[in-house]
């Protein structure tokens, strides 16, 4: 149901705004501040952008929870979709977005909302080929046998102008 007022209500918000903006200010000047807005959305969407994955990564690196910083690069991607719409409602919910206190606020109210089963990081106990690797030297030993094969390339049709062998 939300689905479907958001889909009627967002584009009846558009039109209402473009009427009144439009009304006020012209045409060619309401449609210069929907490009200006894209161009600008799409530049801090980027810069932005490239911080949120340097901040997964770091978390990646430090074995922390990536799920703000996930979440924080879902937001800034949501934003940049809202901003490319044409419209000026779509363009404040995209700029509020990219405001970082925005996100953690959003952030912290969904983490109420979603309730997660599970989180591991790393093996689980207990699977096959987990748990700690054995230094250089210690642990099951394996024999085996093993024979070398002649690594010796033997053509198969005659050497070409494009081969050579």
């Amino acid at each position: 149901m939300w689905l479907f007022l958001a889909f009627v209500g967002v584009p009846l918000i558009e039109i209402a705004l473009f009427i009144q903006v439009g009304g006020a200010i012209g045409l060619w000047p309401t449609l210069g501040v929907v490009v200006v807005t894209a161009i600008a959305g799409t530049y801090l969407v980027r810069s932005q952008g490239l911080r949120a994955l340097g901040n997964l990564q770091r978390s990646f690196a430090e074995l922390d929870n990536p799920a703000e910083p996930l979440a924080h690069g879902a937001m800034i991607l949501f934003a940049g979709a809202l901003l490319l719409t044409p419209g000026f409602f779509t363009d404040a919910l995209g700029f509020a977005l990219l405001v970082p206190a925005v996100r953690v606020a959003v952030f912290r109210f969904l983490r109420t909302r979603v309730q997660v089963q599970s989180f591991a990081m790393g093996a689980m106990r207990g699977e096959a080929g987990t748990g700690p690797r054995p230094a250089a030297g210690q642990g099951e030993v394996i024999d085996g046998e093993f024979s070398e094969l002649d690594p010796a390339k033997r053509p198969t049709h005659r050497p070409s102008e494009w081969t050579k062998h």
